[in-house]
């Protein structure tokens, strides 16, 4: 049997499958790179960009960007963490995220990975939109102060629960989520606490009604250890599942 391929990232060798992705590589080897749109289980489509590392020299996004062997990756250097708090500065900004009273805080990968690069300040002007919440749904709500347009519940609704509730309408600054309903209210759709759009938020966009704060502040997920360490536990399903599906 031939021995794998094998890809170097900040100087730590990373053997990889053929059709493995840098970030799919990375995690199956146990090692981190911050990520908020990627998820094993669906197709990557790079819409964040916080995933990205220099390839021989060159930015690109560790999602979507194929291993091949002899690859030079750099992942923890200045230039690309500058690069990842610019872009979480921007996300935050462009949002309403009201952290401390949140009750995603210490759950919350945007907040866990804007702590791993460093980000500790927004640094750009707050745009404030004008966003609602729809709480129509007897089950759930949706704060769209709070979406990061990472298409998760996109492409949950639509690969995996068979449902097709969300979409994502308007370009650039002007893209939002949306309900895929003549009201545009979740209330209107056969969403259910049970799909498995309700449970990729990286956010607290949506939320379960009826409970709320259960896990005290200083012991929930990202309290108890810093997403780094967390995601390693993400290695093995993305051993067994996080290949590209184009």
């Amino acid at each position: 049997m031939s021995e794998e391929p094998r890809f170097t990232l900040d100087g730590r060798t990373v053997p990889f499958q053929d059709g493995q992705t840098i970030m799919a590589a990375a995690l199956a080897a146990g090692i981190y790179i911050p990520h908020l749109c990627f998820n094993p289980e669906f197709t990557p489509h790079g819409s964040c960009r916080v995933c990205l590392v220099k390839v021989n020299g060159r930015m690109q996004a560790s999602c979507t960007t194929p291993a091949a062997a002899g690859q030079v990756v750099q992942s923890e250097i200045d230039e690309v963490r500058e690069i990842r708090r610019g872009l979480l500065q921007m996300l935050f900004v462009e949002g309403n995220h009201v952290c401390p009273a949140c009750e995603k805080s210490g759950a919350c990968q945007l907040q866990a990975v804007a702590y791993y690069v460093g980000m500790l300040a927004p640094h750009y002007t707050h745009f404030y939109p004008r966003r609602p919440v729809d709480a129509s749904h007897p089950d759930a709500l949706i704060d769209f102060n709070r979406c990061i347009l990472c298409e998760l519940c996109v492409r949950a609704s639509r690969e995996v629960d068979g449902k097709n509730v969300f979409a994502v309408q308007g370009r650039g600054i002007k893209a939002h989520l949306v309900v895929n309903t003549p009201s545009g209210k979740l209330g209107a759709t056969d969403f259910s606490l049970s799909d498995k759009a309700a449970q990729v938020c990286p956010t607290g966009t949506i939320l379960s009604k009826h409970s709320g704060y259960e896990i005290p502040i200083g012991q929930r997920l990202y309290d108890r250890k810093p997403i780094n360490v967390v995601g390693d536990v993400a290695a093995l399903a993305v051993s067994k599942g996080g290949r590209r599906h184009d």
